[in-house]
């Protein structure tokens, strides 16, 4: 049996009769009322997600001279102070060991926040690139963490932690007192809704679910909610979409690389860049409500193409949709695919992210 660990609020979870199952080394709620109810309830009013499982680090020092700043895939000295910034780490052959997201802090410190099953080997990775690595520390066991999420979490938010985080703009933080306690609120999320990420003190995690529980536009959600939320807005999910097998120009997020900088893998990806990769990421919405899964074949014209990464039924589309790797010549807009396991063959197309659009995110 794996050694589990557990959030503040597994207690909550058991008394809430949630369906728990491991992820990433943890012990997390999958859901509650269902996967589809907790879908719809963050689409339509404020759902409450606990994302205590990430891994969270603090560097303090010179950036530049420190080394972090050839850490990434992004300028971490160019996030102006009170903002964040997503992007990767990678290994020397281009492989995304993991995506994370960067809080400028200060002028000499900074956040990271990481997946949960790859922040060990996050943390050592980061270290060794660092030339004073005891400027960095793991935080994440102190470290609690609420994701509200949802076209009604603003006006929940600003009537239990206070009306100046109305104003807080999209992928910006600030540093305030939560339940008395030094806590960061950003806005980032991961559902396609407008949503704040609360960072406080472990021991005041329970304190929070319990307060904004209370109102009654905010509901929990599970993992399942949460991953059907982003596969819709066509968000990459770490050991699904994105690994160390993949590049981010293989998963089509260049967008989030700057080769004008320095970087570990830097060299593999301006190399790939010019060759081409083998492999490229698409999008597809299956002709029926059938639900394609992980690992399931694509095949174009007959031949198999590729292998489906994420895949479910599409509450908000009413249709199956997913994301998967295919020979490039099988990637055009457009291009009809079956999806295929074992007797199951669905026909798909490929088609643009995101798949859902009509959600609160930049409200």
């Amino acid at each position: 049996m794996e050694d589990l660990k557990a959030t503040p609020l597994q207690a909550h979870h058991e008394g809430l009769k949630a369906l728990m199952a491991p992820f990433g080394g943890w012990l997390m709620p999958i859901q509650y009322e269902g996967i589809i109810a907790e879908h719809r309830w963050c689409r339509e009013k404020a759902a409450l997600f606990d994302i205590c499982h990430m891994g969270e680090f603090r560097f303090r020092g010179d950036i530049q001279a420190g080394g972090l700043e050839d850490v990434f895939t992004f300028s971490v000295k160019g996030i102006p102070i009170g903002r964040s910034r997503y992007g990767f780490l990678l290994n020397p052959s281009g492989g995304v060991i993991d995506d994370l997201i960067v809080f400028r802090l200060a002028e000499d410190e900074v956040m990271i926040v990481v997946n949960a099953a790859t922040a060990p080997n996050d943390f050592k990775v980061i270290a060794s690139r660092l030339k004073e690595p005891a400027q960095l520390v793991d935080i994440s066991v102190q470290t609690g963490k609420l994701d509200l999420q949802g076209p009604l979490s603003r006006e929940v938010l600003v009537e239990h932690l206070g009306s100046e985080l109305g104003a807080l703009p999209f992928f910006k933080f600030t540093r305030t007192r939560v339940l008395g306690e030094d806590a960061i609120v950003s806005r980032t999320g991961y559902t396609g809704e407008l949503g704040y990420e609360i960072f406080l003190p472990s021991g005041k995690t329970a304190e929070l679910w319990e307060l904004l529980l209370k109102d009654p536009r905010v509901a929990p959600a599970g993992l399942g909610a949460r991953d059907l939320l982003r596969l819709e807005m066509g968000y990459s999910l770490y050991g699904n979409d994105i690994d160390e097998k993949i590049s981010p120009i293989a998963a089509g997020l260049t967008a989030f690389v700057n080769l004008d900088k320095d970087f570990v893998g830097k060299d593999a990806l301006l190399k790939e860049r010019e060759t081409g990769p083998e492999n490229v990421k698409v999008a597809f919405r299956v002709d029926s409500r059938r639900s394609p899964r992980h690992f399931y074949e694509i095949l174009h014209q007959g031949a198999q193409v590729g292998m489906v990464t994420s895949g479910a039924f599409s509450p908000m589309l009413s249709c199956g949709i997913g994301m998967g790797y295919v020979k490039p010549e099988a990637a055009a807009l457009g291009t009809r695919l079956t999806i295929k396991h074992e007797r199951v063959e669905m026909e798909a197309q490929v088609v643009e992210l995101p798949f859902y659009t009509g959600g609160s995110l930049r409200a």
